[in-house]
């Protein structure tokens, strides 16, 4: 028989589970709990019960999927077997993924949300900062294989790819793409930047 806390843990996780699978069919806006409940096959108390609310909800979701996001990119980026410029062609692969989960869409609705609500900005600065720092890391591996960054810091490599990311994901939701500018397209290019200065690395 499972302990009251493992319990718990169990229901808790399969709400979130139900919540992300909601999230992909309705979007952040058609989000209600008690689809979430009914997927879950739970009673909709209970996410009064470990959630509190609807945001208590998303702000446990978003960290629960930025969680599991930031394990997969720990991942690439650990991989020694890939070349920068590779990483950087699976990490836009998984912009798509993120784009199709609905991650994305509750990223940038909890960051608007934000901004009046110092309590989503926490949670969501957090998980920012998080992603900034995995990027200074292969900034820094960079620096090394490729003899420097030119003028730029790792920091500021790091600060400068997150905000290119997190534009284009805010770009695409705005119908961007469909109006001919080419937000994703744009982001694998530079890898091919990537592949240069590698290629002209390897030459000395």
């Amino acid at each position: 028989m499972a302990r009251p806390a493992a319990k718990k843990l169990e229901t808790s996780t399969t709400l979130l589970e139900a919540a992300k699978k909601v999230l992909r069919q309705s979007g952040y806006a058609g989000l209600s709990t008690r689809d979430v409940a009914a997927a879950a096959g739970v009673p909709l108390s209970q996410i009064h019960y470990h959630f509190g609310s609807k945001q208590g909800l998303l702000l446990a979701l978003f960290e629960y999927l930025n969680g599991q996001l930031l394990d997969r990119q720990d991942a690439l980026y650990g991989d020694k077997s890939l070349s920068i410029a590779e990483q950087w062609d699976k990490a836009c692969d998984y912009l798509d993924e993120d784009i199709g989960s609905g991650y994305v869409r509750v990223l940038q609705e909890l960051s608007a949300a934000g901004w009046s609500d110092p309590e989503v900005a926490k949670v969501v600065r957090d998980a920012i900062k998080g992603w900034i720092d995995l990027i200074a890391e292969v900034a820094r591996r960079a620096e090394r294989e490729l003899g420097g960054l030119g003028p730029f810091s790792a920091e500021e490599v790091a600060a400068l790819v997150g905000s290119a990311f997190i534009g284009s994901e805010s770009h695409y939701l705005l119908g961007l793409e469909r109006r001919g500018v080419p937000v994703r397209q744009a982001l694998r290019r530079f890898g091919d930047l990537i592949r240069i200065a590698e290629s002209k690395s390897s030459k000395r």
